[in-house]
């Protein structure tokens, strides 16, 4: 009961609650020196030190604690003592001991960051983060050696990255630029190792990048000399691993400047420093070979290469390469083996049905569908294309020589496809068959007609394409009935082929049905709006149909596809003249010439045009060089020889009517032409001499009768009295055989008159076979010749003469116009066939597309 207190009724029983320890206040904590120093420094982390002292019992002494209190163990009370505490034996202050006045808080006793100054409601913030953000930290100096080294680095690492880039955007001039500023810092980052004493810590893979990529720059933009010397330094720098391989690289730099030697040289040295491990870039280096080889001439040597190849790993290239070789030396059982080892090889790649989607799964349908045109399909597709093309080029190659006729050796390599993974090649190598056919001008039964005709119960790609080429033939031989059932024929298996309907609307051309052939030439734009043959032969049909416009549109759009098409511009030209516009005319007339500047057909055209528009320095400078190119156009000839007669050079006249009688021997004017030119140059003697060989050959003229009879008169020679006889002869017999030509004509319409009478009898009219256009001949219809004849006729009617007798002697001049009696060529619109291979130098040309029917 002693221990027991009693309470004072005016004792509080709640007091003291409120009460805290001054030394768990946090408020006062930033101005608490002791604390702000341990937070500063190590002083608070220092580990703690136990005082020893010797010779005494931890229970027979009273030790400090950190709160400045002395504790007795057993006693029943504890004396508040001072506050000020005890060192302890080693010098260290006690924990929580007071220092310069400020009390330094208990650990054991409380948290961090409460201080004997905290208020109520104060936030807890132990860590000052209220204070703002943390200084920044202190910068690295980059005066230091290896910060310089670093930044060195990367401005080297940075301009190959730009150099590569720079490449592979097409610009070699800027990519050569950034390798060279490279290799400029590399060697800078060089002297400043050296500088720095770290000499050793040479970074190889930095140098030898750098350099590597100057050669491929040095390379790409053509300049061997310096690309070869680069790569010659990386070869010969013994610290380069690997570097060996680059002479491949050097290989194909002389295999370029077609140093062949060398680069076999370069390619078996890479080739003894590559291990077997890397099998298929020694197979790569090996293919270099052969096709060195090939280049040389050396074909045993490339076979050995190509033939190892294909017993180690068997490729498409190696297998075609390898045909050609057998090829060079005329091998035929080597040539087959090869090309059953080309079907042979495996290309890698999954089957079309692969990508066929089910029907009952919804999320294999969505696979399908996004995988079905993704990179890897088109690479696969890209391969198969590629496989296909060397097989079919080294059937045709092979097929004329590895057996007696072309036909069997065909026959041979469609059953060696047939039992291939190149199923659907047979058909198309049936096709180039009846090609081989046509290019041989074997159109009998036994030929292309009847190999395209097995075709007819084919599948329907086949059977188009075999139909488009029969249609094709028959609209050459000019059977117009055949080739539109092949037409239809065409169209009915492929309504989608623009050759079948370029075809059908041929052969509603030929029958001018020119609208419906236009609707077949639009409906195969529609279909394959690149179709050239089809826009050209759409103007042609509007050019018929007289809606020039339309034409001039459709000629205008092919120029932009054909920048370079002589027929095209022609066609312009002449739209352009027959819209009476010779301005634009001449302008698209001296483009075509710039693409053929020796046709002498549109150099007569331009002299045709400047002679319309008065300027006769040009249509001379253009019909001469007409004339160069083409001495045999009458129309020119004709054209010179007036010209010079007209500006009083009649000796130079005289060479062109001389031609012109060597190319129409039986037309007497020219002959007349080339005596008047004598006549009119004063050299009677030779004017006497050829009017009396032209009366030998024509004794009935009565032109030449009239001028020798002048020209003995002048001269006094006795001959006159006979030609003047003959001529009185051949004027009455000619003044009787006009009037029994009149009298016949008189006959003929009274006779005519009294038929006219009988409605029962009728005239058949005659038939007119159509004709089509024929390209850049268009110009020169029936009109534009009939015309440009009377002019020259009213020319050298209107030739000034000169004051001798003989030019005034009768009313019936010469006339020295001419008509060309096989009458104006036309145009003919294209015409079109199935479209087969012509990507290699083997392949067969496209069958009718770009031919026109002669």
């Amino acid at each position: 009961m002693e221990h027991v207190h009693l309470a004072a009724e005016e004792d509080d029983l709640y007091s003291g609650y409120n009460d805290y320890n001054p030394t768990f206040d946090s408020e006062e904590l930033d101005n608490d020196a002791g604390f702000q120093q341990a937070v500063r420094t190590s002083h608070g982390r220092r580990p703690p030190m136990t005082a020893k002292f010797p010779g005494t019992a931890i229970g027979g002494r009273a030790l400090g604690t950190s709160f400045g209190v002395e504790s007795s163990f057993g006693s029943e009370s504890r004396l508040l003592k001072s506050r000020m505490p005890m060192a302890s034996s080693m010098g260290r202050p006690m924990t929580g001991a007071v220092q310069d006045g400020a009390a330094r808080p208990m650990t054991a006793v409380r948290a961090a960051g409460y201080s004997s100054a905290m208020t109520r409601g104060s936030t807890f913030d132990p860590l000052g983060q209220s204070k703002g953000p943390a200084p920044p930290l202190e910068g690295k100096s980059e005066d230091t050696p290896d910060e310089k080294v670093k930044i060195l680095e990367k401005k080297v690492n940075d301009l190959i990255e730009e150099s590569c880039l720079a490449h592979g955007h097409g610009d070699l001039q800027l990519s050569l630029d950034r390798a060279k500023e490279a290799g400029r810092k590399e060697r800078a980052l060089v002297r400043q190792r050296e500088q720095s004493g770290n000499a050793d810590h040479i970074n190889l893979d930095l140098t030898y990048s750098v350099l590597f990529n100057l050669a491929t720059q040095y390379a790409n933009n053509d300049m061997y000399a310096e690309a070869l010397n680069t790569y010659q330094v990386i070869v010969k720098n013994k610290m380069f691993s690997n570097a060996g391989r680059l002479k491949v690289n050097m290989a194909n730099i002389h295999f370029k400047q077609k140093n062949y030697p060398k680069a076999i040289k370069l390619y078996r040295m890479a080739l003894d420093q590559i291990s077997n491990s890397h099998k298929e870039m020694r197979i790569k280096i090996m293919q270099n070979i052969g096709v060195v080889f090939i280049r040389m001439g050396q074909y045993s040597d490339a076979i050995t290469s190509f033939e190892h190849i294909m017993s180690e790993c068997p490729n498409i290239k190696t297998g075609f390469n390898l045909i050609l070789c057998y090829y060079a030396i005329g091998d035929r059982e080597r040539m087959k083996k090869a090309f059953q080892k080309l079907i042979c090889v495996p290309l890698g790649i999954d089957e079309e049905d692969k990508y066929i989607p089910p029907n009952d799964d919804t999320h294999a349908n969505l696979v399908i569908e996004a995988i079905k045109n993704d990179k890897l399909h088109q690479m696969e597709r890209e391969r198969k294309a590629l496989a296909e093309k060397f097989i079919m080029t080294s059937a045709k190659l092979i097929a004329p020589a590895i057996e007696a006729t072309f036909a069997a050796g065909f026959d041979w390599c469609v059953d060696m496809v047939k039992s291939s993974q190149y199923v659907e090649l047979a058909n198309d190598l049936e096709i180039n068959k009846a090609i081989t056919y046509l290019r041989q001008r074997d159109f009998n039964q036994v030929g292309a007609v009847e190999t395209l005709k097995t075709f007819e119960k084919k599948d329907s790609r086949v059977k188009s394409a075999a139909a488009t080429n029969l249609s094709f033939l028959y609209f050459l031989e000019k059977d117009y009935d055949q080739a539109d059932r092949y037409a239809d024929l065409a169209m009915t298996a492929d309504r989608y082929n623009p050759a079948a309907l370029i075809n059908k609307g041929n052969t509603v051309f030929v029958k001018k049905d020119y609208e419906k052939a236009a609707e077949f030439y639009k409906e195969a734009l529609r279909n394959d709006s690149s179709c050239t043959e089809a826009l050209y032969n759409l103007g042609l049909t509007y050019k018929r149909l007289g809606r020039l416009e339309e034409s001039l549109d459709c000629f205008l759009k092919l120029h932009a596809i054909l920048r370079n098409s002589a027929q095209v511009m022609w066609q312009l030209a002449n739209l352009f003249e027959m819209l009476e516009d010779p301005h634009q005319a001449i302008e698209w007339l001296m483009q075509l010439i710039t693409v053929t500047p020796t046709d002498p057909q549109v150099l007569a055209k331009l002299g045709e045009l400047y002679d319309s528009e008065g300027d006769k320095s040009q249509a001379f400078q253009y019909y001469q060089e007409s004339f160069r190119y083409f001495p045999s156009n009458i129309d020119v000839i004709e054209w010179l020889g007036a010209y010079y007669i007209d500006t009083q050079f009649c000796e130079k006249a005289i060479q062109y009517f001389e031609r012109a009688t060597l190319i129409q021997p039986t037309q007497v004017k020219w002959q007349l032409m080339v005596a008047s030119c004598y006549r009119r140059s004063g050299n009677y003697q030779k004017a006497l001499e050829t009017y009396k060989d032209i009366h030998r050959k024509f004794p009935e003229n009565v032109e030449c009768l009239r001028f020798l009879v002048r020209l003995c008169t002048d001269m006094g020679m006795k001959e006159v009295q006979d030609y003047a006889t003959k001529l009185k002869k051949v004027e009455k017999m000619k003044e009787i055989r006009e009037q029994r030509v009149k009298s016949a004509r008189e006959g003929s319409t009274r006779g005519t008159r009294r038929e006219g009478s009988a409605s029962s009898v009728s005239h058949p009219e005659p038939k007119h076979s159509p004709l089509l256009d024929q390209g850049r001949d268009s110009g020169h219809s029936s009109h534009g010749t009939s015309a440009k004849g009377e002019r020259l006729s009213a020319k050298m009617r209107a030739l000034p003469g000169s004051n001798e007798p003989y030019e005034a002697s009768s009313q019936r001049d010469i006339d020295a116009s001419y008509v060309d009696p096989l009458g104006a060529p036309m145009e003919r619109p294209k015409t079109a066939a199935k479209k087969r291979n012509e990507d290699d130098d083997f392949a067969d040309e496209e069958l009718g597309d770009d031919l026109l029917p002669e």
